[in-house]
């Protein structure tokens, strides 16, 4: 069975699959607005679902590692990028609904309500951070930023996880089930990527022999 699953995830047409399947959420909203079915406030209720999308869509990019490791299953990898890019899709979904229906696309408008309501700050700080990790999620870019410092710059994505889970919970008045159970997946990941990145054994030192002239 193993061996099945990972046959189907190292083919070609499991990325064909994973893209689809990131897509349906799209696909079902525009559904329910050709449908006229996007409830009594239409644009809270698209702003509501692409912010729901974009934090899963993060949620799933970071659950990649634990799953490669523990469930013996390295070629998941291949979907992380993939993933990580439809997080920042539906991300931007999220502030167009936002910048277009409820600011009319006045950017100073837009700027006086990031700095006055903490929750849009939160929210637009997450996703700032998101662009350059989109821009460079490509090989050419791992290329010119080194490994190292490539891999540091994509580390910023539980930072934008938790302001993410910090802009739903400020956002919501009564119900916090949401942000709070985001915010617990967030959590447990980000304690088991801490707890690998600490349980990880150093690499002994070399012992750098020097010659002896003769005397």
């Amino acid at each position: 069975m193993l061996l099945a699953v990972r046959k189907f995830l190292a083919s070609k047409w499991a990325k064909v699959f994973v893209f689809l399947l990131s897509l349906v959420p799209l696909l079902l909203l525009v559904w329910r607005g050709f449908r006229g079915d996007l409830t009594a406030n239409p644009v809270e209720f698209l702003q509501h679902q692409t912010g729901d999308w974009t934090l899963r869509f993060l949620i799933f990019t970071l659950c990649i590692t634990p799953f490669r490791k523990l469930l013996n299953l390295p070629e998941v990898i291949r979907f992380r990028r993939m993933l990580g890019l439809f997080a920042f899709f539906y991300v931007c979904l999220h502030f167009l609904t936002y910048l277009g229906p409820d600011q009319s696309f006045n950017v100073a408008g837009m700027l006086k309500d990031v700095a006055k309501r903490p929750f849009v700050t939160v929210g637009f700080a997450a996703f700032v951070l998101l662009i350059p990790m989109a821009i460079t999620s490509t090989a050419g870019w791992i290329r010119r930023l080194g490994g190292k410092r490539w891999q540091a710059l994509h580390r910023s994505i539980y930072i934008c996880a938790i302001l993410g889970v910090i802009h739903y919970y400020w956002l919501v008045k009564s119900d916090i089930r949401k942000p709070l159970f985001y915010g617990m997946l967030v959590g447990i990941l980000l304690i088991w990527r801490l707890a690998a990145w600490f349980g990880k054994p150093k690499a002994p030192a070399v012992a750098h022999s020097v010659p002896v002239r003769p005397s």
